[in-house]
């Protein structure tokens, strides 16, 4: 399905849904919870020798400095927690960044985004670990925590939630994802407004066969680079 098919489905749900009646099937909850735990255990398994190979990196250079980065961010139904990544930014990034007023204000213009080549926070291995999106893999602990889950929308920082105005009860009703359809569709390369239509799309249309969809999906957009930042 293309971005205006969900972007038009989703105008046509918005009409005959209300917030209070998106009700969630227990027996899809409880399976997805199980794979969930499944799968993120797999993953943190697999992934064993990244951490590794990352965490020696870290030891030396002007990288040296913490080999995660933890960020609050706002979760299902408004409950804050902290996202963790591989730090991909110098330690001192927030204050680097609102040091320069213009390129803040632009950060923030640029739904909340700087093109890699202009941003003064990112490190050299932070630049490969973006591309590739191996700076995502600790958030396999979140899923683990029941914070997150494999599929879902994207957690946002507290700011970003009044891009979803009156539309925020519904964007929250879902529990957010290590991957959603928002980065299945192309990830950074596509902004606000439209990451709002596509977000919820997910949440009024949740199954196992959409989370399937976008598991491939989002393998897919990784590994051609698309819309990595």
């Amino acid at each position: 399905m293309s971005k205006s098919q969900a972007n038009s489905q989703y105008s046509v749900k918005t009409e005959l849904v209300d917030e209070a009646s998106i009700n969630h099937n227990a027996t899809y909850l409880f399976i997805k919870r199980a794979m969930d735990l499944i799968g993120a255990t797999i993953g943190l398994i697999l992934s064993c020798p990244i951490f590794f190979i990352i965490g020696v990196v870290y030891l030396f250079g002007d990288q040296k400095g913490p080999v995660f980065f933890k960020q609050k961010r706002t979760g299902q139904y408004g409950e804050l927690f902290y996202i963790y990544k591989f730090r991909s930014m110098v330690v001192n990034a927030e204050e680097k960044l609102k040091a320069n007023n213009e390129l803040y204000k632009k950060y923030i213009e640029n739904n909340y985004k700087l093109e890699p080549d202009e941003d003064p926070r990112i490190t050299k291995i932070g630049r490969l670990l973006r591309k590739t999106s191996l700076d995502e893999l600790p958030q396999f602990i979140n899923v683990l925590k029941g914070e997150m889950s494999i599929v879902g929308p994207r957690p946002v920082v507290e700011e970003e939630l009044r891009e979803y105005g009156d539309k925020k009860k519904l964007f929250l009703s879902a529990q957010p994802g290590l991957t959603g359809y928002w980065q299945a569709c192309g990830r950074s390369s596509v902004g606000y407004p439209e990451r709002v239509d596509i977000e919820l799309y997910y949440v009024f249309n949740q199954s196992f066969f959409l989370d399937i969809k976008i598991i491939f999906l989002t393998i897919y957009s990784v590994m051609i680079g698309k819309g990595a930042y």
